[in-house]
């Protein structure tokens, strides 16, 4: 596997209580995540921890920055009782732009050293800046003929319009020329919502990081912003909304305990 960007299309589906559903370009880096400020210099426009159109910032991922991110990966998969292989681990994420950084997910694809796909994991963060990590292996893969399903209760509130007693259900084959990412809200065996990434992979280079840029000049602003404009929509459709259930100071305590490991 190598380094690459991906381009395409992310497709959000509410069935109930109203349906509702949009689809919006974007594109997504997917790096290696031991040579991330190395492949950060191929373009002028690209930078490791400082600003630039494009850059990438240790902190905008989920522990202590000033660990390595394999490391960080090594010691939440040990803390949680998940394998983690030896071999590469890929990071798909959006990259920092212009100094504005969102990711509601981020994958983390690992590998065995003879190249197999064995774990991935799902960091997935809320515009109430909460950050929760799903390990997604053998432990709750769901038994089938294909080896890409995995299914795990809902940790944290993240969409207002969304209770907490919620399943994920995720589809995560391989990437390759092609990658999917597809997610399903389950309530009980029921699907009441479901998000699709469908993208095409570019080699990762100046040319193929500067066609994207003029593209897409500030996506993660624009992800921001279609976040709230489709929340507004579901409002007019008197959607109702969940309240944050909070955080007891405990738990707040333990949440930055763990976001600094």
């Amino acid at each position: 596997m190598k380094s690459a960007i991906y381009t395409g299309t992310i497709r959000h589906r509410r069935f109930e209580p109203a349906r509702h559903e949009f689809t919006y370009p974007l594109f997504m880096a997917f790096l290696d995540v031991e040579r991330i400020p190395e492949l950060m210099k191929v373009s002028p426009l690209a930078s490791h921890e400082r600003f630039n159109w494009a850059s990438f910032r240790q902190r905008d991922h989920f522990g202590d920055p000033a660990v390595p991110l394999r490391e960080r990966l090594e010691r939440d998969a040990a803390k949680q009782g998940v394998h983690l292989p030896a071999g590469q681990i890929f990071l798909l994420t959006n990259l920092r732009y212009l100094g504005y950084n969102f990711n509601p997910i981020s994958l983390y694809y690992c590998y065995t050293p003879e190249g197999v796909l064995e774990t991935i994991l799902a960091e997935v963060n809320s515009t109430f800046g909460e950050s929760r990590n799903y390990w997604l292996s053998g432990a709750n893969r769901i038994p089938a003929p294909r080896r890409d399903l995995y299914r795990c209760p809902k940790a944290m509130h993240v969409s207002p319009f969304m209770p907490m007693d919620l399943d994920y259900r995720f589809v995560l084959p391989p990437p390759g020329e092609q990658l999917l990412a597809h997610m399903n809200t389950l309530q009980g065996e029921h699907s009441v919502f479901d998000a699709t990434l469908e993208l095409r992979r570019e080699p990762w280079s100046a040319s193929s990081l500067h066609r994207a840029l003029l593209r897409f000049p500030w996506v993660t602003a624009k992800v921001m912003a279609a976040i709230h404009w489709e929340a507004l929509r579901l409002y007019f459709k008197k959607v109702p909304a969940f309240t944050h259930p909070g955080l007891r100071l405990e738990d707040i305590h333990e949440h930055t305990t763990d976001n600094a490991r």
